[in-house]
């Protein structure tokens, strides 16, 4: 899966069988997903009845970063790890969904809350060696959920992976989140 050139809806979708073996879909906040074994990933907006296996549909699309200041980009593109890495086997895929109250502020306040109270980026930047992500928004197609997050790593970093939700869990942003499911796979 390519992180920033492909602009194309991107399908996550549980089933029987797939690449990714789910290990645990834990429900943080809000309603369940159905069970699923696995998880697919396909580069194109997939619908129940051209895909009869998938338990649930998650659609998405790479757009551009919104909340991020010119020396953020810089030192998150420095400091990231491209997806795909041979090592990075753990992956977790994080839907989240955001409550009115957050989309009704304005984007000077959404970011206020985002970085200069919650610290998103500045947390995350000392975990980009050990963790490759990307944000697919999904608000803007209708679905579900504003955000689904994806991160790859390699499974003797879980712990690090661990310790990065929990400081962002943490933070003023997460008190806007009415939706959010862990889910952890394996490949």
């Amino acid at each position: 899966m390519e992180s920033t050139t492909n602009t194309g809806i991107i399908s996550f979708f549980g089933a029987e069988q797939g690449p990714w073996k789910i290990a645990s879909m834990q429900t943080l906040i809000g309603a369940p997903l159905p069970e699923a074994n696995c998880l697919n990933i396909q580069q194109s907006a997939i619908t129940p009845d051209q895909n009869s296996d998938a338990k649930w549909i998650l659609r998405g699309f790479i757009s551009n970063l919104r909340y991020t200041h010119r020396s953020e980009k810089t030192m998150l593109d420095a400091h990231s790890k491209p997806l795909g890495r041979a090592a990075y086997h753990a992956a977790a895929l994080i839907p989240i969904q955001k409550s009115k109250e957050c989309w009704n502020l304005a984007q000077d306040e959404r970011r206020r809350i985002f970085e200069e109270d919650s610290k998103h980026i500045q947390q995350s930047a000392e975990y980009l060696q050990y963790i490759s992500r990307q944000l697919h928004h999904s608000r803007d197609l209708g679905e579900a959920f504003d955000f689904l997050t994806w991160f790859e790593f390699a499974p003797e970093h879980t712990e690090k992976f661990d310790a990065l939700c929990a400081i962002l869990r943490k933070t003023e942003e997460w008190q806007y989140v009415t939706r959010e499911i862990d889910i952890r796979l394996l490949k």
